[in-house]
């Protein structure tokens, strides 16, 4: 996927089915709206260094469901349903270079994991090691000496997201 000197491909969701007999696959999409994984017209589809490329011919929400049709890197549809099982629970991932630039106050998940949380009183609260989904606002799973759930509210509770510094500055009690 990604070459030397290039960010890594980002995990926009999963191939989890398997749609009529030409070829088709059900998609399951983090990104929001969830139509949204449907706007890149390349996907690297696979785990880590074993994923390949294929072109999105077409895409749509078919009831609950977004059902995408793939076609290789020259554009031919996959052939069948028999060629489409291959993929299955299968990353999707698109080039870093494709996403948009976040607006400010917002994140992607991926850039959060694995930065440092610090508090106020600048006591080391541990890690990100995922983010969740509430429905109310994204919550910050942080490990440290024990794990904490800080939700991603920016200006409130996040006061500083410092990529280069590899750190995240909150208003959270090293108690809670």
């Amino acid at each position: 996927m990604a070459e030397q000197g290039q960010a890594a491909p980002v995990v926009l969701g999963q191939v989890h089915g398997l749609f009529g007999v030409k070829g088709w696959v059900k998609v399951y999409s983090y990104t929001r709206p969830v139509e949204a994984i449907l706007d890149y017209d390349r996907w690297w589809i696979g785990r880590a260094n074993e994923a390949r490329s294929f072109q999105v011919l077409a895409g749509r929400t078919q009831g609950k469901t977004l059902v995408a049709q793939l076609g290789d890197e020259h554009g031919k549809p996959l052939a069948d349903r028999d060629a489409a099982v291959a993929l299955l629970e299968q990353d999707i991932a698109v080039e870093r270079s494709a996403l948009p630039e976040p607006e400010p106050g917002e994140f992607y998940w991926v850039d959060l994991i694995g930065l440092s949380v610090v508090n106020t009183q600048d006591v080391v609260l541990g890690r990100v090691s995922a983010m969740m989904e509430t429905g109310a606002n994204d919550v910050l799973v942080v490990t440290g000496e024990r794990e904490r759930l800080i939700p991603l509210v920016v200006d409130i509770i996040v006061l500083e997201v410092d990529f280069n510094a590899g750190q995240i500055r909150v208003d959270w009690d090293a108690d809670f």
